[in-house]
């Protein structure tokens, strides 16, 4: 009689046991739902596919630190910036610029002054050295533009306009040309309104030679074109970035801050 009881009780637990495991089966299968990248979401796709070539918005927002170098007559000029703050710190042969967030300063290394307007440059070098990634900043509105055509070859476009009271100047206004074929940005086209009317004449920058940087793809020359018509034709300048760096370390912010003598920028 012991032996039956026995044997009906194993009999259940093993018809429990099966009941459980082919629960665990149905609960387990791969969900069909699709998946969305939310990082890029927000972006038209074009330009979505212009930051993937470049290394994508995730291993961008990843990083916290840039610097790049930039020579200059005399020696170096040292950019380094704050990705997720925006700090700037320039440091010049004779001159440094810095931004802790809320104070603009510069301090002289001599009794020599500075030639240039530091609320317009303290991060226009990076701005431009940073494409495509500083055009997922917020406030930014796309659209397309008119194809970029140079030496018979077509550049498709993104207009970038921003909301009123984003940076310095709203009303400044950048095209980003990009390869067809690669997406990598080619061409840069932008005004200036820093402090005057609403500009309409463009000035275009070359995007064709790269380096990575950490995964990024950042350039290693700039070329700016002559322009007319609003279209670039000739060569005009062109500026090689050195020494590029990126990190996800976070600086002090007290590297950005301004020293002793430094005179604050109104």
């Amino acid at each position: 009689m012991k032996k039956i009881v026995y044997l009906c009780v194993l009999t259940s637990l093993m018809i429990s046991c099966k009941d459980k495991t082919s629960e665990t089966k149905v609960d387990t299968e791969p969900s069909t739902e699709k998946v969305i990248d939310v990082t890029t979401s927000a972006y038209p796709e074009n330009i979505t596919k212009v930051f993937a070539a470049h290394g994508g918005l995730d291993a961008w927002n990843e990083m916290a630190t840039l610097e790049f170098s930039v020579e200059k007559p005399g020696g170096y000029e040292i950019t380094t910036t704050d990705l997720k703050d925006r700090y700037a710190l320039i440091e010049m042969p004779k001159h440094t610029i810095g931004f802790d967030g809320e104070v603009l300063w510069m301090k002289n290394r001599d009794k020599s002054n500075y030639d240039g307007n530091p609320k317009f440059y303290y991060n226009l070098m990076f701005y431009f050295y940073a494409m495509p990634f500083v055009l997922a900043d917020d406030g930014i509105m796309y659209a397309e533009a008119e194809p970029l055509v140079f030496e018979g070859k077509t550049y498709p476009g993104i207009q970038i306009s921003y909301k009123n009271g984003v940076g310095a100047s709203s009303d400044d206004e950048y095209v980003l040309y990009y390869d067809a074929d690669s997406y990598k940005m080619a061409w840069l086209a932008y005004t200036v309104t820093f402090g005057n009317e609403k500009s309409t004449k463009f000035s275009y920058i070359n995007y064709n030679n790269w380096q990575e940087v950490e995964g990024i793809t950042l350039p290693e020359t700039m070329v700016w074109y002559n322009v007319e018509n609003n279209q670039p034709t000739t060569v005009k300048s062109e500026i090689k970035f050195v020494s590029p760096m990126m990190t996800t370390v976070k600086m002090d912010s007290r590297v950005y801050g301004r020293p002793e003598g430094g005179e604050i920028i109104q």
